[in-house]
């Protein structure tokens, strides 16, 4: 798992209408925080959106992947982050639903 530098900065301009937008490396990748909840993952140059029961058919219907993480031991585990389409990314109107929906899954998290 690694995130280049060029992806982060392309991230952050993309989602510079994130309040307090930052990002935390992290095992390799990196998290995005926005007003200090941790929405996002970004593994391999791929963004990941958190996702929980009532963000995830979303995810799924717009064609997002569950987050895989393959261990050292070569095991693997399902995380609760979908990876985010190319043709979203390209969309800014769509971005902002999808990154929206990351922001609402991690507020009902922290409550």
């Amino acid at each position: 798992m690694s995130v280049s530098n060029d992806y982060l900065e392309y991230l952050h301009d993309l989602l510079a209408w994130v309040p307090a937008l930052r990002h935390r490396r992290m095992f390799g990748g990196a998290g995005l925080y926005g007003d200090d909840l941790f929405f996002a993952i970004v593994a391999d140059d791929t963004l990941y959106l958190k996702a929980d029961d009532q963000s995830r058919p979303f995810y799924r219907a717009g064609g997002g992947d569950a987050f895989v993480f393959v261990s050292k031991k070569g095991e693997s585990s399902t995380m609760d982050y979908w990876s985010v389409p190319a043709d979203v990314l390209e969309e800014p109107e769509v971005l902002e639903r999808w990154v929206r929906a990351a922001l609402d899954t991690a507020l009902r998290a922290r409550k």
